[in-house]
């Protein structure tokens, strides 16, 4: 690898999304710190972004577009860094690439430049969760891993400080940030513009409806943005494919160069003890399994790093037990089929020893799973408000729900409903949009108020 200031000194960057989560922020530094002329600019206001601001602030020379983006930005340009979740018909985006501006994304800017072995996760469910336990292996292992992708606070630019010869970058990779995999234009190592690319080693977790309000109910043009994981892999590269998907790869067979593996369960031996609760984390598992197989790891180190995994935040976390009620904390959970997933993974035998705290903003996904979820599994269900909560009570018939007008109203009802042996699940099934910023917000102010009770 280069160093990175013979990439970017001088180079004219716009920067389109800072955020609040660290990501950009990092991303920003990092840019600055190795002499790029740099513009942030985001449709947040400033005081709204004051934190992120005052932490950028060892940087004088970023200049700053905030609350609007200007087309002028977008042109005449050495590279536009695109943030997660910028719309599809950006008018922005289109503008820089008709004036010839090439547009990447954080991650798939890493990639090309740390020039190291990369596995990226993808999946609508379980990307998380395998892309943690990879990481895991991999160091019980002692490899030496750089976690990145879609992970909090991590800025994938600043990892390129770290990057070592015998390094592996583990990258959960979300729909958005696979658009810059596929990017018609971007800039390698010694800065030349290149074509799309794909990480040496894919992993394809499942496939499920989510994200409609951003690809406006187009469940094609969302898988066409997953399939980037793999469109551009090389002959000697690796898929790794839950067998959830394999029928959806049919139309792609004859696009695919990589090998394909094909993972599921059954790849956790039956005697191997998997500390995750669920059926669905012991699928997980076992398509992490396959990738640590394919790095070389021997099932002696994969089968001790196994029974070492602890629960990710946020998803099926124990946080603490109350009286004889246990809280669990699967905020990530924003699909009605995840909450569903976690529900059955508490209550294995259908004794409706649950009491569920979900609700939010809806995503256009139907809800029938976690209906069917509730009746099973649930001895009550507390809904926080959203159009997504709406939704529910709608075709839920004479579900009985309870009401609760915020997160703290919403546990203490729960705790008054549960019964000694009963565990509390906050698995929301929605997007947090509405009550909270963000699903981290949510997240954390869940962790908090459970931690004062």
């Amino acid at each position: 690898m280069r160093d990175p200031t013979t990439i970017f000194k001088g180079a004219r960057i716009t920067q389109m999304g800072l955020g609040l989560l660290g990501r950009g922020i990092g991303d920003a530094a990092f840019l600055a710190r190795h002499g790029a002329e740099l513009i942030v600019t985001d449709l947040k206001p400033r005081e709204a972004l004051t934190s992120s601001i005052e932490a950028l602030a060892p940087y004088p020379s970023i200049t700053y577009r905030l609350g609007a983006h200007e087309l002028a930005d977008f042109a005449d340009r050495s590279l536009v860094l695109k943030g997660a979740g910028v719309p599809l018909d950006s008018p922005h985006i289109a503008h820089a690439r008709n004036e010839g501006v090439p547009v990447d994304m954080s991650a798939s800017l890493f990639a090309r430049i740390a020039d190291i072995p990369m596995v990226g996760i993808t999946g609508t469910r379980g990307k998380s969760t395998v892309t943690h336990v990879v990481a895991h292996l991999l160091r019980h292992d002692d490899r030496t891993v750089l976690l990145g992708g879609n992970v909090r606070g991590v800025s994938n630019l600043a990892l390129l400080d770290e990057v070592t010869p015998d390094a592996t970058a583990v990258f959960e990779l979300d729909s958005w940030q696979l658009q810059g995999f596929g990017e018609e234009r971007s800039l390698d190592a010694e800065g030349v513009r290149q074509g799309p690319h794909s990480p040496r080693i894919a992993v394809f977790t499942t496939f499920m409806r989510d994200h409609m309000n951003y690809y406006k109910g187009d469940m094609e043009r969302y898988f066409e943005d997953k399939a980037q994981i793999f469109l551009h892999q090389k002959e000697g590269d690796i898929l790794v494919v839950g067998r959830d998907i394999l029928t959806l790869l049919e139309p792609y067979r004859q696009r695919i160069r990589a090998r394909i593996v094909v993972a599921d369960a059954d790849d956790v031996p039956p005697a191997w003890s998997v500390p995750l609760l669920g059926a669905h984390n012991r699928y997980n598992v076992g398509i992490a399994i396959a990738v640590a197989r394919e790095l070389g790891v021997d099932d002696a180190a994969i089968r001790s790093g196994v029974s070492s995994i602890t629960p990710l935040p946020g998803r099926l976390e124990p946080v603490r037990t109350v009286g004889e009620v246990t809280i669990y904390n699967d905020n990530n959970a924003t699909t009605p089929d995840a909450a569903a997933a976690a529900l059955s993974a508490l209550d294995p035998e259908n004794k409706k020893c649950v009491v569920l705290i979900a609700g939010g903003a809806e995503k256009d996904i139907p809800v029938a799973p976690l209906l069917d979820g509730v009746r099973a599994h649930a001895r009550a269900c507390v809904l926080l408000p959203g159009t997504g909560t709406e939704l529910l009570v709608r075709e839920g018939g004479q579900e009985h729900f309870h009401r609760a007008d915020t997160l703290e109203d919403a546990v203490t009802t729960a705790l008054d409903l549960a019964q000694p042996g009963d565990c509390i699940l906050f698995s929301p099934a929605f997007a947090s949009f509405g009550m909270f910023a963000n699903e981290y917000e949510r997240n954390d102010r869940f962790i908090e108020y459970v931690n004062r009770l």
